[in-house]
């Protein structure tokens, strides 16, 4: 197998900042704030605020107990069906089962392929930054950053969380006039699948 995502909790976490550009823009403009990562990346927040691919792929998600969530069983179907990726449980009864979702070999040739093509080499960009966002968090504190938001955590269970593009947009220009000029804007793309997806 090429990659994994050992937990169906942080495989939604990252699937609702991928789906969601404008909470991955902020999430960069915090880590910016912070000092963990440089001014270059303020570039990067604003081109998932403006440019048009993510926009077009901006695919809202409903809340429920634990979150952001929607059922997964049907798109790895299909990527099982096609030996791209698959699914295996862990765990004994009675305790509860734990999901870990597989990357194969084969869907990580087909991945560096859709990353090549220009049409969608987006989507490979975007989930490098979601994989640079994320780290090595578990899914639980993932969770727990996005709870940070207000329209997130306001939410009414079964309902699409709301937009903070505005939200994101003001802190951008405020930040871009205090911090220092970037040396330049950080790379982004590439073709290796396993840059997008954390193995923990």
């Amino acid at each position: 197998m090429a990659q994994v995502i050992r937990s169906e909790r942080r495989l939604q976490a990252l699937d609702f900042w991928l789906r969601n550009p404008d909470y991955l823009a902020d999430e960069l403009v915090t880590a910016v704030e912070a000092g963990m990562l440089d001014a270059g990346y303020l570039t990067v927040a604003e081109g998932l605020l403006t440019d048009p691919e993510p926009a077009w792929h901006h695919y809202p998600m409903p809340k429920w107990f634990y979150g952001a969530y929607e059922e997964v069983d049907d798109a790895f179907a299909i990527l099982q069906a096609y030996g791209l990726g698959l699914v295996r449980r862990r765990g004994l009864a009675p305790k509860p089962l734990r999901n870990q979702f597989f990357l194969t070999e084969l869907g990580a040739e087909k991945a560096d392929e859709l990353a090549a093509t220009d049409v969608l080499s987006w989507y490979s960009q975007q989930a490098q930054v979601v994989h640079q966002v994320a780290g090595t968090d578990s899914g639980t504190k993932l969770k727990e950053r996005q709870y940070l938001q207000d329209k997130y955590a306001d939410a009414v269970w079964g309902t699409t969380i709301g937009s903070i593009s505005e939200q994101v947009t003001q802190r951008l220009a405020l930040l871009s006039q205090t911090s220092p000029a970037a040396s330049g804007t950080p790379e982004t793309t590439g073709g290796n699948a396993d840059k997008a997806l954390e193995q923990q």
